[in-house]
């Protein structure tokens, strides 16, 4: 059973994650792989009013897309742009990615082959990504400007959509738990983790969402250590 203060603290959670950064043109709109197709639909309507010219859609498969997406996270974005009226010139794919720092390092590469000046990239995720993504784009791509955005939808709603409430809470405790350990690793800038967050999640680690947090070889939960 979820309390409700487990909702409190998802709710705590959900808000942090997401940066609260107004969408404005940008040299291109990067789309992040994951099983979540709105995140497709968000860039269609990002390009439809105007704000970028060119969309890349990035991802491979992954154990939870291998089945819906069988043709790769990004090429299943691609064509689904394109059903809703992109122009095919103005998609490209990168269908390698496995992972957030493999997303931004080959669509980085992808454009720098391809001749294009990036000074601003508008990161499309799914909602409780936006934060993850934005801090590993800055530490990968440091000279551009990196504006986030998702669908605009509320906590409930994507809880509606996903239709498991427990897992959409353990993807928000997996999500922040990174904010914390992926710095150390090198794959992110550090940001500032308000102390009212940080006990939101530590009360949902201690109720048992954790089926998504990252471990040590002794089966341990990874904790920043400094």
């Amino acid at each position: 059973m979820i309390s409700t203060q487990d909702w409190d603290d998802t709710q705590r959670l959900w808000d942090y994650h997401q940066m609260g950064h107004t969408p404005r043109p940008c040299s291109v709109a990067i789309g992040l792989g994951s099983h979540d197709l709105g995140v497709a639909d968000t860039a269609v309507d990002l390009y439809r009013r105007g704000m970028a010219p060119l969309l890349v859609f990035t991802g491979a498969t992954s154990p939870t897309t291998r089945e819906r997406m069988p043709r790769g996270e990004a090429v299943h974005y691609q064509e689904r742009a394109i059903e809703l009226g992109v122009p095919a010139s103005a998609v490209m794919v990168e269908p390698r990615a496995r992972n957030t720092g493999e997303n931004i390092r080959f669509s980085r590469d992808l454009l720098d082959e391809a001749g294009i000046t990036v000074s601003s990239v508008l990161l499309i995720s799914k909602p409780y990504e936006e934060r993850r993504s934005y801090a590993t784009a800055r530490k990968l791509w440091p000279d551009v400007e990196i504006v986030s955005a998702s669908s605009p939808m509320t906590l409930r709603d994507y809880v509606d959509s996903i239709e498991d409430a427990r897992l959409v809470i353990d993807m928000l405790v997996g999500a922040l738990q990174r904010l914390l350990v992926y710095p150390e690793q090198g794959f992110m800038i550090s940001q500032q983790i308000p102390a009212d967050v940080m006990a939101s999640y530590e009360r949902l680690c201690q109720s048992g969402f954790t089926s998504r947090l990252l471990r040590d070889d002794g089966g341990q939960i990874l904790t920043r250590t400094t």
